[in-house]
C-alpha cells in the first residue's frame, strides 16, 4: 500500500542548507544517493537556472553535464 501511494521519483532535487530561508546548496538528478534529506523537487528549468547562478553541482550524479550546463 506504501509503494502505491509513494509519489514519482522527481527528476531534478535542490539540496537546502540550514537557516533562515534554507538557500539552496547543491543541485541534484532526482535519483542520486547523495541528495541530503533537506530538499525539494525542481523542473528542468529550475536545476539549469540555479546551475547557471552558481549553485554546485553533485559530484556523484553530474546533473550539470545531464543539463548541459557545463563550467
Amino acid at each position: 500500500q506504501g509503494q502505491e501511494r509513494r509519489p514519482p521519483t522527481p527528476d531534478w532535487i535542490v539540496e537546502l542548507g540550514i537557516g533562515q530561508g534554507s538557500p539552496p546548496t547543491e543541485i541534484h538528478v532526482g535519483h542520486c544517493h547523495a541528495a541530503g534529506k533537506r530538499r525539494r523537487a525542481i523542473d528542468r528549468d529550475q536545476a539549469r537556472a540555479l546551475l547557471t547562478d552558481g549553485i554546485r553541482a553533485c559530484a556523484h550524479c553530474r546533473p550539470d553535464t545531464s543539463l548541459g550546463v557545463l563550467g
